[in-house]
């Protein structure tokens, strides 16, 4: 058992405080008592009956206190909960080239569209993550069956220079690697799906990540945007920037994925219907609270009936 608001717990100081206050007025009254020598008087005011009793109440009222203490510092129990481990890393392409308008309205609009609708139709029960590659890879939203933290980060991907396709299959494979704690040995099966134009400017070549997605056995499907006909302004200088089909198409080819084009992105359900399925477990903590309240509410409730029961009173 964890709390998950363990500062709480300071109230729980008050309770020898409380304690003591009940010991010195049993102090007080035993001292009052003893000041009347007549026995039959003393009889009528202080009965005799199993001592005992009197602290039985005031025990369980404590008890209910530090009970509901314990639940007010929100107790969570730890529990392990079956997932799916399969995977599947989008990373697109965030390059200055990729603001070309030859794929409406630009290759990188057409590409975070293609890339959200793709993980919108994507079955629950797999885990998603984003890879923004320019001049270096990142890994943008970390692998999770919560959609959304991979479509708030491709609506966030900002354009800048240069182009490192190998570098986002690598960050890719990295982020698979690390999945969980059994992933370096007993990585999740998992696809990465990649968009970009093709050109592979910086960091390591297609070639390296070739040999290593063939290693990890994580195919690799490509999706082409743009044509040869693409035009981008950079610093007022309009430069021509052709899509390479070939390189994208050998990435693919070569690491038993898929090689598609803007136009038929739709059809990327190839990509994760042959994805198996790998059962593992992550830990949750579920909030027990009713728990300890429930039980307080037992102790209340015994309090109250001991006190009626022998005193004819509520404590």
């Amino acid at each position: 058992m964890t709390l998950l608001s363990p500062e709480r717990l300071w109230l729980l100081a008050l309770l020898p405080v409380l304690a003591g206050v009940y010991l010195l007025l049993q102090f007080r009254r035993r001292t009052y008592t003893v000041r009347f020598t007549n026995l039959a008087l003393l009889s009528q005011v202080a009965p005799r009956r199993p001592g005992w009793r009197r602290h039985v109440a005031a025990a369980l009222f404590l008890v209910m206190i530090a009970l509901m203490t314990v639940g007010f510092a929100r107790p969570a129990a730890s529990v392990k909960v079956p997932r799916d481990r399969a995977t599947i890393l989008v990373a697109i392409d965030v390059s200055l080239s990729m603001m070309a308008r030859d794929v409406a309205p630009t290759r990188f609009e057409a590409a975070k569209s293609a890339a959200k609708n793709f993980i919108g139709d994507l079955p629950a029960r797999f885990n998603v993550g984003v890879v923004a590659f320019a001049g270096s890879a990142n890994l943008v939203a970390a692998p999770s069956t919560d959609r959304a933290p991979a479509l708030a980060a491709i609506d966030q991907l900002l354009l800048t220079k240069r182009t490192a396709i190998g570098e986002a299959v690598f960050t890719s494979l990295q982020a698979v690697r690390s999945f969980d704690a059994d992933a370096s040995k007993d990585p999740p099966p998992a696809h990465i799906v990649l968009l970009s134009d093709g050109d592979n400017t910086t960091g390591r070549s297609v070639e390296e990540a070739v040999d290593a997605a063939r290693a990890a056995r994580v195919p690799v499907s490509t999706i082409a945007f743009g044509t040869p006909y693409g035009t981008v302004d950079i610093e007022g200088e309009t430069t021509s920037v052709s899509v390479n089909k070939e390189t994208l198409r050998l990435l693919a080819d070569s690491t038993e994925g898929k090689p598609y084009e803007a136009a038929d992105a739709g059809e990327l359900r190839d990509v994760y219907a042959n994805i198996g399925s790998s059962l593992g477990f992550t830990t949750e903590h579920r909030d027990i609270t009713a728990r300890f309240t429930g039980i307080a509410l037992l102790f209340a409730l015994a309090a109250a009936g001991a006190s009626l029961a022998w005193f004819s009173r509520m404590p």
